[in-house]
């Protein structure tokens, strides 16, 4: 069960920024006016912001970068050198750009690894890192690592890029939320232990102005309970946020994970209409959910056609990272 529910949790990554690929950076008025409601993988239009003509079903930056960290996980034996980690990042830049596309580094990272070329220490790179970057690939730290060296696992994960209270305490509750979900907690538990987790992190790294996430994810879950999914899609555009920032999209795939926990299909698609960072609220909503709900759990038809668009099998990752998981724990 561990490894299917490990397994449900990239492949519900993979699921949700698929979904969102097609109407990140759009408005949600404007995904409303161009599909209607959006329930299904579509393409991404020519005229689509970061993804111009992908086919239907194609993951994006989140799961290309969760990917790299598993694998630089998996070789360093639990451990990501942040050098060896911001070389791998340009690198995967790199090859974007000769493929054509638009979908590259964000804010935070791309500074912070300017930072670094400069010759500024690890520590000092991500001093105002508090976009949604860590916790948009985090979720293979939370597979490989559980227990009290969980959060310590996810500072040197996010510190090249993420060394803030705010960009840490994001990444932390989807490791959290991952990591217990794997072990068998059920969802609330798994949620309650991402809000200890935020908490936590925020004191870590440097210390940057923002709404506190934890405080906003305890919040948000007791506000939506016994929402509709109209009024829940309502209250996370207009008052969570759906922007990069994560203290926006990290509390906004929590507020789905909370409302609409139990249906997958209805939480990732949702996630997909709001407008804004469509496929990493959708990404880490299936991060969270697939490692609770686990492969089987996950929407089957729309899984198969991500698998076959990407040719994605994640079982030897997966065994990998839960290798790992025993001597960290």
């Amino acid at each position: 069960m561990i490894r299917d529910r490990a397994l449900g949790a990239l492949y519900g990554l993979a699921l949700g920024d698929a979904l969102g690929m097609p109407t990140q950076s759009m408005s949600r008025p404007g995904i409303a006016a161009r599909y209607g409601t959006v329930d299904r993988l579509l393409d991404g239009a020519p005229d689509q912001p970061i993804a111009p003509g992908l086919p239907a079903g194609t993951v994006t930056d989140d799961t290309e970068q969760a990917l790299l960290l598993a694998r630089l996980l998996i070789e360093g034996g639990g451990t990501v050198d942040p050098v060896v980690f911001a070389t791998a990042l340009e690198d995967w830049e790199q090859d974007m750009i000769r493929r054509g596309s638009l979908d590259l580094l964000g804010p935070s990272t791309r500074r912070a690894l300017t930072r670094l070329k400069e010759g500024e220490s690890p520590d000092e790179t991500g001093r105002d890192g508090t976009t949604n970057g860590a916790a948009m690939r985090v979720a293979p730290v939370g597979i490989a690592v559980a227990g009290p060296r969980l959060l310590d696992a996810v500072v040197a994960a996010s510190r090249v890029t993420h060394n803030t209270g705010l960009g840490i305490a994001g990444a932390a509750a989807v490791a959290a939320a991952v990591s217990a979900g794997i072990a068998g907690a059920g969802l609330p538990a798994a949620l309650d232990a991402a809000e200890r987790a935020a908490a936590a992190g925020a004191a870590r790294g440097h210390w940057v102005a923002g709404g506190d996430i934890a405080a906003r994810l305890r919040w948000v879950r007791g506000w939506v309970r016994g929402m509709s999914r109209a009024q829940l899609a309502d209250a996370v555009a207009e008052v969570v946020g759906t922007s990069v920032a994560a203290n926006e999209s990290v509390v906004a795939a929590f507020a789905l994970a909370e409302g609409l926990g139990a249906d997958p299909r209805a939480a990732l698609t949702t996630a997909a209409s709001l407008g804004g960072d469509t496929d990493t609220v959708a990404a880490i909503c299936g991060a969270v959910l697939g490692a609770h709900h686990g492969v089987a759990g996950l929407p089957a038809d729309l899984l198969s056609q991500v698998r076959a668009v990407n040719r994605l099998d994640l079982d030897a990752v997966v065994d990998g990272l839960l290798a790992l998981r025993s001597p960290l724990s």
